[in-house]
């Protein structure tokens, strides 16, 4: 399958930060990466970076030094979501003090968002513990209560000029969307919420219940396909029919990996979208050699898919070094 046309390329793809947390803290350090090492403009900035719980201080110190490495590299922050240390309850824990706390840290996410020059934030929509998703009734109730507190967080979210919020589908019931329809369900839910922003969301291609008798609810190009225009960001890496791991877009996992990108984004255009962001969200083991190697993967898999997207690469400031 061929490329695709230049004037039908009006994709663009990001990183999400995922595979950096830990490998790298400093936001001079970690922005340098993004722009002249993996090579890319646009970034899915995860929480780890800039923690809503950090007191203050702290917060608006290390806002002002993204600040800053952004605006010397021209790297520019799309999104701000919860990585891999935030997949917890929020918004389905069954105690209500500690959903109020993560109401609180929400909406100071929110802030921190728009602080870095953000469009959206976003988490999982609710996990709920297995006994409260086992109890019908319990289970109807804590979706009701999540919309509820996605409405406050929503209003935080307008008043800081975000547009929209974003919600990841996964692959168990208790964490939602984890079929096609239980995913177009909830959203037809949220949608007739009536919250202050949209709250889209943000659909993984290797997601999806593997224990479901629909063979469509864990094919990559179906989810492109049946929400590419009710999801403004789609979290991708290779997919392989196992669902073993976020595989990078090197030479070795495309070897035997489903996701082509012409086919890929020619799926989405089908599915009523020619602009959605194509956000790689990788993850990689902490174990020698690959710990080292991370980056490299990373920019091999920009490199991949770059003839068919937008990268913003050629938009970057030419490298000069971290300023003081």
């Amino acid at each position: 399958m061929g490329r695709l046309m230049p004037d039908a390329a009006s994709f663009t793809l990001s990183v999400n930060t995922n595979p950096l947390v830990n490998r790298f803290a400093d936001p001079d350090d970690l922005i340098d990466t993004i722009a002249w090492r993996i090579g890319i403009r646009y970034v899915q900035l995860t929480h780890e970076f800039i923690n809503p719980a950090w007191p203050a201080a702290t917060i608006s110190k290390t806002v002002r030094r993204f600040q800053a490495a952004l605006a010397r590299t021209n790297v520019r922050v799309t999104s701000f979501f919860t990585g891999p240390y935030g997949r917890l309850n929020h918004f389905g824990h069954p105690d209500s003090d500690v959903r109020r706390y993560y109401i609180e840290w929400f909406r100071t996410m929110a802030s921190i968002a728009a602080d870095i020059g953000a469009e959206s934030c976003g988490t999982q929509f609710a996990i709920l513990p297995h006994r409260d998703f086992d109890d019908e009734a319990r289970r109807e109730a804590m979706i009701d209560t999540a919309l509820g507190h996605w409405g406050e967080v929503a209003e935080t979210a307008k008043a800081c000029g975000l547009k929209f919020l974003i919600w990841e589908p996964m692959s168990v019931g208790r964490e939602f969307g984890h079929t096609l329809d239980a995913c177009a369900a909830l959203q037809d839910r949220i949608d007739g919420a009536g919250l202050a922003l949209p709250l889209n969301m943000m659909i993984d291609i290797d997601h999806g219940d593997v224990t479901s008798s629909d063979p469509a609810d864990v094919d990559p190009y179906a989810w492109a396909e049946r929400f590419a225009s009710h999801s403004p960001i789609v979290h991708i890496k290779q997919s392989s029919m196992n669902k073993g791991g976020h595989w990078p877009f090197t030479a070795k996992y495309n070897a035997d990996g489903r996701i082509e990108p012409a086919k890929f984004l020619e799926t989405l255009q089908r599915g009523g979208s020619t602009r959605n962001e194509i956000c790689l969200e990788l993850s990689f083991r902490e174990r020698d050699p690959v710990d080292r190697q991370v980056v490299a993967m990373m920019r091999e898999s920009v490199d991949y898919w770059a003839p068919y997207v937008e990268t913003g690469r050629s938009a970057l400031a030419p490298e000069a070094g971290v300023q003081s």
